[in-house]
């Protein structure tokens, strides 16, 4: 299914802007991509919440949550099935063990609605992402001595990335905000 290829490849093969990162194209059907906006769009999505800052995307958690406030991970309820038959096909795409990942994100990133700079909480290790309904750009950054090392990778509808070892622990990634709905699905393993 799909084409994969690993962006950090030695040369000859696909051009490397970050070690770590893997994207497959096409993970997924055009059918199957109508399905799943349908139920991120039932999902019990609210406002992302980080400390008393309202974020515009919405989300939903499952499998667990971060409690910005405490400061750790907290409960959520568990993962749907539909997810979990999801997951199953998704992590061996990317090379993983489905059961590793054991934490869900919903998002909908609705008109004028991106994510800022940022790495994924540490108690969260490896990051699996579905991007559907229309095309981002994965921004990434670096920071270096003289400033910031930068990258963007173009993630297509219906592809699925990897972001682990250096793309996940040196970098940070961000979305623009976006002109046009854009949703994802986030699979993470817990350290």
């Amino acid at each position: 299914m799909g084409f994969q290829r690993d962006l950090f490849a030695p040369e000859g093969q696909a051009v490397a802007p970050v070690p770590g990162m893997l994207l497959v194209e096409d993970a997924i059907g055009a059918e199957e991509e109508r399905a799943l906006e349908e139920r991120i769009d039932a999902a019990p999505l609210e406002p992302f919440q980080f400390g008393q800052w309202r974020g515009k995307r919405l989300t939903a958690n499952y499998g667990s949550a971060y409690d910005y406030q405490r400061g750790r991970v907290a409960e959520a309820p568990p993962l749907p099935d539909w997810i979990e038959a999801l997951r199953m096909r998704l992590a061996p795409l990317a090379g993983r063990d489905p059961q590793d990942f054991v934490q869900a994100l919903l998002i909908r990133y609705d008109p004028g609605a991106g994510i800022g700079w940022h790495r994924d909480r540490p108690q969260y290790g490896e990051v699996l992402g579905l991007s559907l309904s229309a095309p981002a750009v994965l921004r990434l950054r670096r920071r270096r001595a003289q400033g910031f090392e930068r990258r963007s990778i173009e993630l297509p509808p219906r592809s699925l990335y990897l972001l682990r070892g250096e793309a996940r622990e040196a970098w940070e990634h961000s979305i623009a905000p976006m002109a046009v709905t854009r949703r994802s699905l986030t699979l993470r393993t817990l350290r």
